[in-house]
């Protein structure tokens, strides 16, 4: 079986309220990736969205996107969750042999849409849904809550993950303006308005507007388009139980177990020593270290201790993760393109010396619910 590479990629810099509309964006995602890759809409053989009908406030909603993806007389599809899970998707397709290139894009405009309303929908509709108790705010809240109790581990502790973040989305230019803050402190962390006690602002990943794409290609293909190609060498994905109740919610079940089907396939048998870099969705500064231990990145409770700076132990989320600007749809999608940044040496001001294999997360549901993950590796 040929390996499958991403070949190019693009990004759309992040906006609270981009002053141009969605389809400008998603053309100048796909255009990007393709003039990166010196390809022509005629190489298109399929083409994999990741959008959401209720985001986008209309059914089948990608069908107004087909010509400005890049879609037009070409095989489309959507998947209704993260871009990193479209990209999958796009994997699979490759795989199948039945295609030569695959453009990957996701996002979308919370600018125009309640983000957080429109989530009340993954909620119990009986109970849940109607009193509008539990929602992402709040679950974030009870999430913290659990892992902070469970290990001991301070509202400091956390604060810090978030002061890092923003100081690294500050080096990056396409990042949420909003998040750039090179000069934040712990205490203005904590400062910042309470969404859901101990969860304060400025520890939230801000939806904001977006689009990314990327091309994936098999191997053979891959190394016409490019001399610096990076592999998908592992992947895996799970999900944990529907009701909040019924998960621990100081652990991320699902993301171990995703974790631990992406390192089989690569051949990676101790992360921590083998990993260069990491790019985690962390919708809250509290995910980041829950998902680093899950991915035995570090012991459960221990993430604090880890040095996760850009010129740390292990660095974590150089880019600003999603804290940096979360555009929904995408923020998995820009994970991985971040990853594939820093192996080919295209991080400018961020970038992580001497990175050859990365990996890169997306999640969808309330707390971390459904997670998926790539293991990466540059051409060596």
């Amino acid at each position: 079986m040929e390996k499958v590479g991403i070949v190019g990629y693009h990004q759309v810099k992040l906006y609270s309220d981009a002053n141009y509309g969605r389809y400008e964006m998603i053309f100048e995602a796909v255009r990007g990736a393709m003039d990166m890759a010196g390809l022509k809409k005629k190489d298109i053989t399929t083409v994999v969205s990741a959008t959401n009908d209720y985001y986008d406030g209309r059914t089948i909603s990608n069908c107004f996107t087909v010509e400005v993806g890049g879609a037009y007389l070409a095989d489309e599809s959507k998947a209704e969750m993260d871009g990193a899970h479209a990209v999958l998707y796009g994997l699979m397709r490759i795989l199948s042999g039945n295609h030569k290139l695959a453009v990957v894009w996701g996002g979308s405009m919370p600018s125009c849409y309640p983000y957080h309303s429109t989530r009340l929908y993954e909620t119990d509709p009986t109970w849940e849904r109607p009193v509008a108790y539990v929602n992402d705010i709040t679950a974030a809240g009870f999430q913290m809550r659990a892992y902070m109790e469970k290990y001991g581990v301070s509202v400091e502790d956390i604060a810090r993950v978030a002061v890092k973040n923003h100081k690294n989305a500050a080096k990056n230019p396409l990042a949420l303006q909003e998040a750039q803050l090179p000069d934040l402190t712990v205490q203005d962390v904590l400062n910042s308005e309470i969404y859901a006690d101990p969860v304060t602002e400025l520890m939230v990943a801000q939806p904001c507007d977006g689009v990314a794409a990327l091309l994936l290609a098999p191997e053979r293909q891959a190394r016409k388009i490019t001399d610096k190609p990076v592999w998908i060498t592992g992947v895996g994905y799970n999900q944990d139980p529907y009701y909040l109740g019924d998960r621990d919610l100081a652990t991320c079940k699902s993301m171990e177990l995703a974790g631990q089907m992406a390192f089989k396939t690569a051949g990676i048998s101790d992360p921590k020593s083998e990993i260069d870099v990491a790019e985690i969705f962390e919708s809250c500064a509290h995910e980041e270290l829950i998902l680093m231990e899950a991915l035995n990145l570090a012991e459960k409770g221990k993430g604090v201790e880890l040095n996760t700076n850009i010129d740390g132990d292990l660095p974590i989320n150089p880019s600003g993760g999603a804290i940096g600007g979360n555009s929904p749809c995408a923020t998995g999608l820009i994970r991985i393109i971040e990853a594939v940044k820093q192996l080919r040496g295209e991080a400018g001001a961020y970038q992580v010396k001497n990175a050859k294999k990365a990996i890169a997360t997306g999640q969808i549901g309330m707390c971390a619910q459904n997670n998926i993950i790539y293991v990466l590796e540059g051409e060596q």
